[in-house]
């Protein structure tokens, strides 16, 4: 959630001090050099200088007490951070901005009250405060009434919601009608604006509102938290009492939970309540947003996670459920849970965000693993040094092939995927088609020298978008290394920069992304995923018996070469 913020406000208190080197001296830079490692005892010297020296020392810049603030935070000290925005609160009590830095500190602390309380400060003396603004909606996300399921709504303020949602999404996020016609968009509204009654219940109205934001086909734009909002209130009497397993259009049992003396882990489901499995996963996909025409490459994931929680949504809440399985012709009654708790389970062995390690009997290959690319201000320095040293070591054991997984990695800041590509080209490459005109990424970049020189090997999967699918994206335009696993979240067209919004009357907090990118890839599809040289997925019998199947195959295939 942090912003650029951080960063731009440091070089703007370095370039102010260069300016003021010729007047005034920096009272930052004193303070620094003689108290930094005592804060208490800096805000004494700040009063003693002021009152002794007020024509030596900048006392009139806000930035000077902004960027010590902000160097603070970068290292880690947010208590003192927070002592130092609350000096430039009481020096400069009218201006918007140091509001909106302790905000952010507080946020960094975990004290969501006060950081509400300074946003909203900030916001009110700046109306135009989109940071704030931004802030605002992600603290009353994280503060949300999660017990909103038996909830019902007048009916007028359905319909309002409704309109508000659909309008907001056609405004804010630019290319709203690229992959579904304006007719059928608003045709999709008017259809569930009837489905409104006087009994309809919150959980049954945010079912109709996943629907609309999916229709317009953008992998930023969601109702957030990967379907958490709608879990979070379902009672366990209501979920569906067991966990599945969504594979090339059918349904497997992952864990049969309370029905597991009554069906088999593995099982293939051939229909819940009198519905098919694939008629079940053409509806639930309509509620779940990817990018462009992915499908279920995209979807199917969510299943995996969140399967208890979907099946309820989509049948409408029942009381009771019966299944047929593969071999069985009568059904089974299934018994319903009184608890539940999801055990989220790993498809990959990284258990960090970032590993490096050998495999192979001869350890001549490695294993890079990137779970995200969340490194933004300077965060980056973390990810810049894992690559670094990662092909350093990777170099020195002399390897021969380098795996990349990145599955499950939904994006992040798109520098970390153009600097890992920088060490894998062998030729400049531009990474962006179009973007906002300051994006650097717009000109070429340029191979570095310790680059790897052996044969490169991409695991992934529908999880993997954003940025993710933009590395994918260019490997496979430029030929760099071969891709295992199925089709990703997108790779070409994006509308990043998301941004929360949050309904009037009902409260639904949703997603749109406002940000066009094009990556420069023009060998690749802009309305579907980037599609593997070698289709190789996760089974359900290796599923259960946590094997690797993408792994394992793509180690077949180094065997091979």
């Amino acid at each position: 959630m942090r912003s650029y913020k951080s960063i731009l406000l440091l070089l703007s208190f370095f370039i102010a001090n260069v300016c003021l080197s010729q007047d005034k001296k920096s009272i930052t830079s004193i303070l620094v050099e003689t108290s930094y490692n005592d804060i208490d005892n800096a805000i004494v010297y700040y009063h003693k200088l002021k009152k002794d020296k007020p024509e030596t020392f900048n006392f009139n810049d806000e930035r000077e007490l902004n960027g010590l603030g902000y160097r603070l935070i970068n290292d880690g000290r947010i208590e003192d951070a927070i002592k130092i925005f609350g000096l430039l609160i009481s020096e400069f009590p009218e201006s918007s901005n140091p509001y909106d830095s302790l905000g952010e500190a507080y946020f960094l602390s975990g004290d969501m009250d006060l950081a509400l309380v300074n946003y909203k400060k900030s916001l009110a003396l700046n109306p135009n405060n989109e940071n704030a603004e931004r802030f605002i909606v992600n603290i009353q996300f994280e503060n949300r009434d999660k017990n909103k399921f038996y909830n019902i709504y007048p009916k007028q303020h359905y319909l309002h919601d409704i309109d508000e949602l659909a309008k907001t999404l056609t405004t804010v996020n630019p290319y709203p009608y690229k992959f579904m016609s304006k007719e059928k968009f608003w045709n999709v509204v008017d259809e569930k604006k009837n489905l409104i009654t006087d009994t309809t219940t919150y959980p049954e109205f945010i079912w109709h509102c996943s629907e609309l934001v999916s229709n317009i086909n953008c992998g930023h734009s969601s109702i957030p938290m990967y379907f958490q909002q709608e879990s979070e209130m379902l009672p366990a009497s209501l979920r569906f009492p067991m966990e599945l397993f969504n594979l090339n259009g059918k349904l497997y049992v992952s864990d049969a939970l309370i029905n597991n003396k009554r069906v088999k882990a593995g099982i293939e489901i051939l229909t819940i309540n009198g519905k098919t499995s694939a008629e079940i996963i053409e509806d639930i996909n309509k509620h779940i947003s990817s990018q462009g025409k992915v499908g279920n490459a995209a979807k199917r994931h969510l299943y995996n996670w969140q399967s208890t929680a979907l099946i309820p949504y989509s049948f409408g809440f029942p009381k009771n459920y019966e299944i047929v399985i593969e071999g069985e012709e009568k059904p089974i009654a299934l018994n319903q849970l009184e608890t539940y708790q999801f055990g989220l389970k790993k498809l990959n062995s990284c258990n960090e965000t970032l590993c490096l390690d050998f495999v192979g009997d001869d350890e001549s290959t490695a294993l890079m693993s990137i779970n995200h690319w969340d490194f933004y201000g300077s965060k980056f320095s973390i990810l810049k040094e894992f690559v670094d040293e990662s092909f350093e070591k990777i170099n020195n054991n002399n390897c021969e092939n380098l795996i990349i997984d990145v599955r499950g990695n939904g994006g992040g800041n798109s520098w970390g995927a153009a600097y890992l590509l920088q060490y894998l080209s062998k030729k400049p490459f531009t990474y962006f088609k179009d973007a906002p005109k300051s994006d650097a990424k717009l000109k070429p970049l340029y191979p570095l020298d310790n680059g790897f020189k052996g044969d490169i090997y991409f695991l992934t999967d529908g999880r993997a978008g954003s940025t993710t699918g933009q590395l994918l994206a260019l490997a496979k335009h430029n030929k760099i290394g071969t891709i295992i696993g199925e089709e990703s979240n997108g790779g070409i067209f994006y509308t990043g920069g998301q941004k929360i919004f949050r309904l009037t009357n009902t409260g639904v907090f949703f997603m749109v992304g406002r940000v066009p990118h094009i990556t420069n890839a023009d060998s690749i599809s802009d309305e579907a995923g980037v599609s593997p040289h070698h289709y190789s997925v996760l089974t359900i019998e290796d599923y259960l018996r946590d094997v690797d199947t993408p792994l394992e195959y793509t180690l077949g295939l180094i065997k091979q070469n």
